[in-house]
């Protein structure tokens, strides 16, 4: 028993490594002059099966290879006329891979021709590369009435040497190469076809993936500038109607004018480290695992009661209410909650007047949570009609991943409302 080394193995991989670069290179010079290699298969076999024929006839009838009684069952034929012959059978090689059933055609005439002159040539296995051809390259459809053809004349042939050779021997052993031709033909297509069909999957699979990263990278996109929109746009509103306020009262309440500049400073910075955890989760370290941001619980339900008191301290008048428990809700729900809550207060102290009220609600109702935040007034917000804010396409993205609804519009009674109706039945049906 012989055992293969570790050694084997590895001088075995650079080679078969060889072989395959060699075999893609000679592919690809074959896809630009693909004529070299048809003219070399023609070359080949003029050299390995016509040559000797031409050579043996000029022997000498007698001298020739094989048995005597079997070198005079046939005609022999002029050196001219086998001459001509051989270029039949060889000649239309040339296009067997461009017109596979013309040149098997071509070939099968050829060969019908000479066995029924009672000729036998070695060049005779150029109906066999056709038929192989003819399988590899040509249509399948066409495939059925070549191997009724080849059947025909491999019967005549059989015919031909029964003074010989026994008829069903003759027959076996004529099919059988044409089988295995035919086989080998077969092999290769579908292999050819299977690693087209590889092929495809792979650039297929290279293309959902870039569009997969290309969807990932604009959803995250998505969510950051909602998340910045946030948190950008609720701070500076308080920032800039305390510093207002701050501004009216320094004259007439230095000390309402000084607690308008530290609300501001901590409104500020509540918003800096916002943006820096938000920021912060876009860097990537090297390693994965330190130096990454130091990241803070998301907002929730709880941290409504300090907004609610930034938006007192900024004029407004707010009252908050909830209803059913709240606090379970899972964190995923409770930001969205936040989220939708201060960008409705933002637009409050945009658009609200001066000492305006705003009445906010909570509800939880068995798998319903509802929003409601209405002020009293004005009855429409400022700017150009029928155009919707960036705040509120992103309030209706929160609620849609929860199945939800937004609605914004003037209230009953004055002021302007927004409601928002998630719906908190678990995905996938799961009870």
């Amino acid at each position: 028993m012989t055992s293969v080394t570790i050694d084997d193995i590895s001088g075995t991989v650079p080679l078969v490594a060889r072989l395959s670069r060699g075999g893609q290179r000679l592919r690809q010079a074959d896809q630009r002059h693909p004529w070299v290699l048809d003219a070399g298969v023609v070359v080949l076999v003029f050299l390995m099966f016509c040559v000797p024929d031409l050579f043996h006839h000029g022997e000498g009838d007698g001298d020739g290879d094989g048995p005597r009684h079997f070198r005079f069952a046939f005609t022999q034929l002029s050196v001219a006329g086998m001459l001509a012959v051989q270029v039949g059978l060889v000649l239309p090689l040339l296009w067997r891979r461009r017109r596979p059933e013309a040149a098997f055609g071509v070939i099968a005439a050829v060969f019908v021709l000479q066995w029924a002159l009672g000729a036998a040539l070695r060049a005779d296995v150029a109906l066999f590369v056709a038929l192989y051809s003819l399988t590899l390259h040509g249509r399948l459809r066409r495939l059925p009435w070549a191997c009724g053809v080849m059947a025909g004349a491999m019967a005549l042939v059989a015919v031909r040497v029964s003074r010989v050779v026994s008829v069903w021997d003759a027959l076996f052993f004529l099919l059988s190469t044409a089988t295995a031709a035919l086989a080998v033909g077969l092999t290769v297509r579908i292999r050819r076809a299977q690693l087209a069909g590889l092929r495809e999957r792979a650039a297929q699979l290279e293309i959902e993936r870039d569009q997969r990263s290309r969807l990932a990278t604009a959803t995250e996109r998505t969510r950051v500038a909602r998340e910045m929109h946030d948190i950008v746009g609720h701070n500076l509103s308080v920032i800039i109607t305390l510093a207002d306020a701050g501004a009216y009262a320094t004259d007439i309440a230095p000390e309402r004018g000084k607690e308008a500049l530290r609300l501001i400073g901590d409104t500020g910075r509540q918003a800096l480290g916002e943006l820096r955890r938000v920021l912060g989760v876009l860097r990537e370290t090297a390693d994965g695992s330190e130096g990454g941001p130091e990241l803070s619980p998301q907002p929730g339900i709880a941290d409504l009661d300090a907004l609610c008191a930034k938006v007192r301290a900024a004029g407004l008048e707010v009252v908050y209410r909830t209803s059913g428990d709240v606090d379970a809700l899972d964190g995923g729900v409770q930001l969205t909650v936040y989220r939708i809550v201060q960008e409705a207060l933002t637009n409050t102290l945009k658009h609200a007047d001066a000492g305006a009220r705003v009445h906010l609600a909570i509800l939880v109702e068995g798998s319903r949570l509802t929003i409601r935040v209405q002020d009293t007034g004005p009855a429409e917000p400022s700017g150009p009609p029928n155009e919707e804010g960036h705040g509120l396409v992103g309030m209706r993205e929160r609620a849609a991943l929860y199945g939800g609804t937004v609605s914004a519009g003037p209230a009953r009674g004055g002021g302007w409302s927004v409601e928002a109706v998630l719906d908190l039945t678990p995905q996938g049906g799961a009870r």
